[in-house]
């Protein structure tokens, strides 16, 4: 308890920011969440001009193949790698600037550590580009002309600096508490890649979208660049600051390894299923790509609350504060869950009339539409692990330290979807393909589920496990009633609105019934809308 009246949220003292009330954090995932999902749709409409322009075969295939490298910069520089590491280590300087610790400790950490990553990404980016011939033979042995793909592969290695500094902003804005210009990169990055297909399209081909990975990674710097110089040269930190400038500790070798590796070893799912897939006919690592990157939207829905929150966890665990932390990621594995197996459901549902919707125009065909849905429900059946493993990940490393348990848990994951895909894949194709990919990545949420209790916020797996089994059941029914309901009619519009209606409905009701958390803040949030609607109204 504390005498005095509570500082307004989000308002920052010349220590640091105060630490997040519920009113903020509420406002912090709206904003996260609008742009997040403008982020997608942009994506969205850049599958669609992808699409359109240069259909499913063999140029996709080769862009594709280099569209790998963005894949996995954004994974290790920006969603989890850097992140994992910097948001423990800034939010630790933002305590001691609270406690009153001599100099600046955030801006020593940024003195300390960015002249020294900076370069480390930019050679790491010149040494892929000239690798670019030895890259795609290794990522995809089967592509009948390479030459496309080495070219767009060197375009995209610029992407290893850009992301590398976006993901440096991004972790140091949410560390402050600024989470407006970090939701916003997906927007800008996405805008960079439409636009240069559309104005180069014509005489680059599909090299166009390749060299739009480029611009849009830079744009991703330039969008958070301001906000971060203004947080780093507050007037406020820079009276309140001793004129000696403390020396920050560096961050944890072992700790940057643990969680770079770990970032490595997750997105080599996408390496071993373009490898698998290069040895099928022309379009299948299209097919796969496309359904990958409508099913992930639920997940990426449902991980925006945990972005929003994992600054959160590690200043409750830099502020010693364990419960406080366990309490948080118990409650956001609540509501990712009921999020992501809602979105499973719909998806399962309706996925012919969505990939219709989405694709089914210029050079996609029909055939193309079919065969993408139904990769696309199988890959679906993965998304609560997905969703699992990032809540849990956040688990391990949000304390600061140095684990290797999670990248255990992500080899054997590994380890299920090589065997499982090599195994299959000679008989269901694509499918084996993305039913491995399910399996491995499930295998990997139990294990971190089920793990040590030494992991930087001790998650109680019963309890844990009690709260998903009521949205699973949820999602289990709403399914079928929702394919049932999108089949009856004969437009796609029509069929994706009855279908995704009724699972809406049966879920929330159903899980309301069984106690889901989420399902439970559903129907409250509806009653009080209508509540008001009807005052409102009958006034």
């Amino acid at each position: 308890p504390r005498s005095g009246p509570a500082p307004e949220a989000g308002r920052e003292s010349s220590a640091g920011p105060t630490p997040p009330v519920p009113r903020f954090l509420a406002r912090a995932a709206l904003v996260t969440a609008s742009l997040s999902v403008a982020g997608a749709l942009l994506g969205l409409v850049r599958d669609q001009v992808l699409a359109r322009l240069f259909g499913a075969g063999r140029d996709t295939d080769a862009f594709l193949v280099a569209w790998t490298v963005p894949e996995f910069a954004a994974t290790l520089l920006i969603e989890e790698g850097l992140a994992f590491a910097l948001i423990p280590a800034f939010s630790a300087a933002l305590a001691r600037r609270a406690q009153g610790a001599p100099g600046d400790p955030v801006r020593s950490l940024v003195a300390a550590g960015l002249p020294r990553l900076a370069p480390a990404f930019a050679a790491a980016g010149a040494l892929l580009a000239a690798a670019a011939p030895q890259v795609v033979r290794v990522l995809a042995p089967g592509l009948p002309d390479p030459s496309l793909a080495v070219d767009c592969t060197r375009l995209t290695a610029t992407c290893v600096l850009s992301f590398g500094l976006a993901g440096y902003c991004s972790a140091a804005l949410r560390a402050h508490g600024r989470y407006l210009a970090p939701a916003a990169i997906y927007v800008a990055y996405n805008i960079g890649i439409v636009t240069s297909m559309f104005a180069l399209g014509g005489p680059w081909g599909v090299r166009a979208a390749a060299f739009g990975v480029a611009v849009g990674g830079c744009l991703m710097v330039l969008v958070q660049l301001p906000d971060l110089v203004a947080r780093l040269c507050d007037r406020r930190v820079t009276r309140a600051a001793s004129v000696d400038v403390a020396v920050a500790p560096p961050v944890d070798v072992a700790l940057m390894a643990s969680v770079l590796l770990f970032g490595l070893c997750r997105q080599s799912q996408v390496l071993i299923e373009r490898f698998l897939a290069s040895h099928l006919p022309a379009g299948a690592i299209s097919h796969l790509n496309y359904a990958q990157k409508v099913a992930q939207i639920p997940m990426m829905l449902s991980m925006m609350l945990c972005t929003v929150t994992f600054p959160v966890v590690a200043r409750a665990l830099a502020d010693g504060d364990t419960e406080r932390a366990r309490t948080r990621v118990e409650r956001d594995l609540a509501v990712a869950a009921g999020l992501v197996l809602l979105g499973t459901a719909a998806v399962l549902a309706c996925a012919p009339q969505i990939i219709e919707l989405l694709f089914q125009r210029g050079a996609f065909t029909a055939a193309d539409t079919a065969a993408t849905a139904h990769v696309m429900r199988v890959y679906a059946l993965g998304l609560l692990g997905q969703t699992l493993t990032g809540v849990l990940v956040r688990c391990c490393f949000s304390a600061g330290r140095a684990t290797w348990y999670p990248l255990a848990a992500m080899a054997a994951g590994i380890v299920v979807t090589s065997w499982a895909g090599a195994a299959t894949i000679g008989v269901w194709g694509v499918t084996g393909i993305a039913a491995a990919n399910a399996a491995g990545i499930t295998l990997t949420a139990v294990l971190l589920l089920s793990g040590p209790a030494s992991r930087g916020v001790p998650v109680r797996a019963r309890g844990v496990l009690r709260e998903l089994s009521r949205p699973l059941r949820a999602a289990a029914v709403a399914a079928p009633a929702g394919a049932f309901a999108a089949s009856l009619p004969t437009a796609p519009a029509a069929g994706l609105l009855a279908g995704g209606t009724t699972v809406t409905v049966v879920f929330v009701l159903l899980g309301h019934a069984l106690g889901a958390q989420g399902c439970a803040f559903a129907v409250r949030l509806v009653r009080t809308l209508a509540g008001r609607l009807a005052h409102a109204v009958l006034r």
